[in-house]
C-alpha cells in the first residue's frame, strides 16, 4: 500500500490557485454550476425565485443551492397554518434573495404570521417586568378563566378598575389566597390590557427582586437607584409573592415601606399578591416581639391598606 500523506494547509491554497489558473479546470466548474441550475429548474418553486432576480444566469448558477433552499422554504410556508407550526429554528423569520449593484444577496425577513404576532404584542414595550414567566407576560382578559365562581370577585374588581382607569382611579389591590390559584395572572391581564392602551407598568417578583437590589450595592450606585426608582415612580405596580420573602429590617423598612409611602403619597395605583392574609403579613413582617418593631410592621400594614382593597381568593389550583 502506498504511503498517503495528507496535504498541508498551504499546499492546499497552492493547489486551489492553480486550479483557478487552469482553463480546462474552470471551465469543468462552470459547466458542472449550470448543470446543477437546470436540474433545479426543474422544481417549479425555483423558478418563481430565479425569475425575480434580475441578474445573468451565469451568477445565478453560483447560488443554486440557496436558491433551491428559499423555494423550498416558499414551499413549506404556502402550507403553514400558524407561527406555532413553523419549522424553522427562529419561527416565522424565512430567507429571501435580493439583487444589489448586480450582486445576490441573501436577507432574513418576517413572515406575516409573524408580523402580526409582534404587532399584536407590541403591548409589552410598556411593561418592565422582573423575573416573570412568558405565561404572565401574555395574560389578557380574554383568556381569564370564568369557570370559578371564587375568582369572580377579582375578575369584576379588575374590570372596573379597567373602565375607570382614566376617569378616577380606584385604589389597587391585594390580592391573596392559595398556591397557583392565578392571583398574578388576573392583574397582568389587567396590566396588560392598559398597556395597550399606552399605560406603562412595572410587574416584579418581590423575593428575587430584594435580592436582586442586595446584589447590585456592589455596582454603579446609579444601578441600584435606577431600578428603585422605576418601583416607585411607575404609572402601576404589582408586587408579587409578598410574604414569600425573608424578612430583614432593610428589606422591610427600606425598600418596601419606602416603596408603599412614595406611591401613596404620589396616589399611584398598587397592587400586592400573597398567599397570606394581611394579619398574617403583618407577622410574617414583624422580626421580633420588641414593641418597636411591631409598630414598624403595622406602619406597612396601613400603608397597604391605604394603597388597596383586600380581596381574598380561593380557587382551583391550576398548577397542579
Amino acid at each position: 500500500m502506498k504511503n498517503i500523506i495528507l496535504e498541508d494547509n498551504k499546499s492546499r491554497e497552492i493547489n486551489y490557485l492553480n486550479a483557478l489558473n487552469n482553463p480546462q479546470y474552470m471551465w469543468k466548474n462552470e459547466q458542472r454550476l449550470e448543470d446543477n441550475f437546470i436540474k433545479a429548474l426543474k422544481d417549479p418553486d425555483f423558478v418563481k425565485v430565479v425569475n425575480t432576480l434580475n441578474v445573468p444566469d451565469k451568477i445565478k448558477y453560483r447560488y443554486t443551492t440557496q436558491l433551491k433552499e428559499i423555494a423550498n422554504n416558499i414551499s413549506i410556508c404556502s402550507k403553514c397554518r400558524g407561527l406555532s407550526f413553523c419549522p424553522y429554528e427562529i419561527k416565522g423569520v424565512y430567507k429571501e434573495a435580493i439583487v444589489e449593484n448586480n450582486i445576490i444577496k441573501f436577507v432574513y425577513k418576517n413572515c406575516p404570521f409573524k408580523e402580526k404576532h409582534d404587532k399584536d404584542l407590541s403591548y409589552l414595550k410598556n411593561i418592565y417586568s422582573y423575573k416573570m414567566p412568558k405565561e404572565i407576560m401574555e395574560a389578557s382578559f380574554k383568556k381569564i378563566y370564568k369557570d370559578d365562581s371564587n375568582r369572580l370577585e377579582t375578575i369584576k374588581y379588575l374590570k372596573e378598575f379597567y373602565d375607570n382607569y382614566f376617569k378616577n382611579k380606584k385604589k389597587g389591590l391585594y390580592l391573596y389566597g392559595n398556591f397557583g390559584c392565578g392571583k398574578t395572572y388576573l392583574i397582568a391581564a389587567l396590566f396588560n390590557e392598559l398597556a395597550k392602551k399606552n399605560i406603562h407598568s412595572t410587574v416584579i417578583y418581590f423575593p428575587e427582586f430584594l435580592r436582586s437590589l442586595k446584589a447590585s450595592f456592589g455596582n454603579t450606585e446609579g444601578d441600584f437607584n435606577e431600578r428603585f426608582d422605576e418601583v416607585c415612580n411607575t404609572p402601576l405596580l404589582l408586587l408579587d409573592d409578598i410574604g414569600a420573602e425573608k424578612v430583614s429590617d432593610w428589606s422591610r423598612d427600606e425598600v418596601l415601606g419606602v416603596i408603599l409611602q412614595h406611591r401613596m403619597q404620589e396616589g399611584l395605583p398598587t397592587f400586592l399578591t400573597s398567599n397570606l392574609s394581611l394579619k398574617e403579613l403583618e407577622d410574617h413582617l414583624t422580626i421580633t416581639s420588641k414593641a418597636d418593631d411591631k409598630v414598624k410592621a403595622r406602619r406597612i400594614i396601613e400603608r397597604i391598606k391605604f394603597l388597596t382593597t383586600e380581596i381574598k381568593m380561593i380557587s382551583v389550583n391550576r398548577r397542579a
